[in-house]
C-alpha cells in the first residue's frame, strides 16, 4: 500500500508540471505570434522580375488586430521591387573603374574619325520602345562630355507617350564650350516604335531612315509613310546621309512586360537592316532599377546574376547574341556627373564606334567614292 501511494504521488505531481510546461509553451507561442514573428506574406514575382505582395482579405497580418507594415520580404524582394542577388564570386565582363579609364575612353570617342574622308561624322540611329531611354542616352553621353548633367534631347515623362516625334539628329560636342568643337558622331533619335505597325514607328519609315532618304527634322505619322512625295525626300543619298550604325534600345525592368508581337517587330527590323549591310548592337538601359546591388553601386552591374539574367532576354527579345549587348545606366534625377555612371556609358559608346568601323570597312568602295553634296 505504500508503494501504491508513493506511485500516485509522483504521477500527480508529473502530471502537475506537464500541465505548467504546456501552459508556458501556450504563453510562448502566443506572445511570438503576437509580437515576434509575423505571419509571411504570400509574395508573386512582379512584372519588372520584383516580388508583390498577395492582398488577401484577413492574412499577411502581425497579429490578430492590426497589421505590421515591416513585414518580413522572401529572399530576393527589396522594398523598392527590385530583385537582391548575392553577387557573384567574379565578374561576367571586366572593367576597369577608374578615372584613368574614364578619360582613356573619352580620348578615344574624341578622337575617333570615320573611315572614309567623305563622311565627316559617323551617323548612328537608336531605336526602342517608347520610353526605353533612347534620348536618355543621347542627353546622358552629352553630359559626360560638358562635365554636367544636361538635357540636349528633350525626353519625356510619360512610357506610354514618346516625346520625340521627328528625326532628330545629334552631333556630340566634344566639350562644355562651342569652342570645343563635336565629335565625329551623330546619334540620331526618332519615335518610338510600337506595338503595332500603326502605333509608332513603322518598319518601313525605319528603313527610310537607315537608307537616308529622310530629311533631318521629318515628323513621322504612321498613317503617312515616307514616300517620294515626302517633302524633303532625298532620292539619291549619299554615305553621309545613311545610318552607319544601329542600336536597339530596351528597358531592362520592363523586359518581362515586352509582347511577342513587338519581339516580332524587332526581329524583322533586324532582318531587314542586316540585308542593308548595317550591323547593329543594343543598349539594355535602367539596370540600376531592377537591381538592388547595382541601385547601390553601379560598379556591380557585371557581377549581378539579374543582369545577366536580363541580357539573356533581352537577347531572345531582339534575336541577337548577349556579346552585342551592353548594359547602361542613363542620367535622370541626378544633377551630378558620377564617374561609374560615365564609364558605362563610355563603354557602351566605345561598344558602338567598334560596329561603325565595321560598316565602314565593309562598305569600303563606297567610302572611297565622294558623297553627293
Amino acid at each position: 500500500m505504500a508503494f501504491s501511494f508513493g506511485m500516485s504521488k509522483v504521477n500527480s505531481t508529473l502530471y502537475t508540471i506537464e500541465k505548467k510546461v504546456e501552459a508556458e509553451d501556450a504563453a510562448v507561442k502566443d506572445d511570438q505570434e503576437v509580437t515576434t514573428f509575423p505571419k509571411v506574406p504570400n509574395f508573386t514575382l512582379g512584372q519588372a522580375g520584383g516580388f508583390l505582395q498577395n492582398q488577401s482579405p484577413g492574412k499577411n497580418r502581425a497579429s490578430k488586430n492590426e497589421k505590421r507594415e515591416d513585414a518580413v520580404l522572401p529572399l530576393g524582394a527589396t522594398t523598392l521591387g527590385s530583385i537582391w542577388s548575392p553577387p557573384l564570386p567574379s565578374p561576367w565582363r571586366n572593367v576597369t573603374w577608374t578615372k584613368e579609364t574614364k578619360d582613356t575612353l573619352m580620348e578615344m570617342v574624341k578622337t575617333y574619325k570615320p573611315a572614309s574622308d567623305y563622311v565627316s561624322e559617323a551617323r548612328v540611329l537608336l531605336l526602342g520602345p517608347v520610353g526605353a531611354g533612347k534620348s536618355s542616352f543621347i542627353s546622358s553621353v552629352q553630359s559626360v562630355f560638358s562635365g554636367r548633367v544636361l538635357n540636349r534631347a528633350m525626353v519625356g515623362s510619360s512610357s506610354s507617350t514618346g516625346f520625340t516625334k521627328k528625326l532628330q539628329s545629334f552631333s556630340i560636342r566634344a566639350g562644355r564650350e562651342k569652342t570645343d568643337g563635336t565629335t565625329a558622331l551623330a546619334l540620331c533619335d526618332v519615335m518610338g516604335i510600337g506595338e503595332g505597325e500603326m502605333t509608332g514607328l513603322t518598319l518601313h519609315d525605319a528603313l527610310c531612315v537607315i537608307q537616308g532618304h529622310v530629311p533631318e527634322g521629318h515628323q513621322f505619322v504612321p498613317e503617312q509613310p515616307v514616300k517620294s512625295e515626302t517633302s524633303g525626300y532625298i532620292k539619291k543619298p549619299g554615305l553621309k546621309d545613311k545610318v552607319h550604325c544601329v542600336v536597339f534600345v530596351v528597358d531592362a525592368s520592363k523586359i518581362n512586360t515586352y509582347s511577342k508581337v513587338l519581339s516580332s517587330t524587332f526581329q524583322k527590323l533586324r532582318e531587314h537592316i542586316s540585308n542593308l549591310g548595317v550591323h547593329q548592337v543594343a543598349l539594355l538601359t535602367h539596370v540600376d532599377e531592377v537591381c538592388k546591388e547595382t541601385s547601390q553601386d553601379i560598379t556591380h552591374v557585371y557581377r549581378s546574376s539579374t543582369v545577366q539574367q536580363l541580357m539573356a532576354k533581352a537577347g531572345a527579345l531582339l534575336g541577337m547574341a548577349t556579346s552585342y549587348i551592353v548594359p547602361v545606366k542613363n542620367y535622370s534625377a541626378q544633377l551630378e556627373l558620377e564617374e561609374s555612371t560615365d564609364i558605362l556609358l563610355l563603354t557602351a559608346v566605345d561598344h558602338i564606334l567598334q560596329y561603325v568601323h565595321l560598316y565602314f570597312q565593309d562598305t569600303a568602295t563606297e567610302c572611297k567614292r565622294p558623297f553627293e553634296a
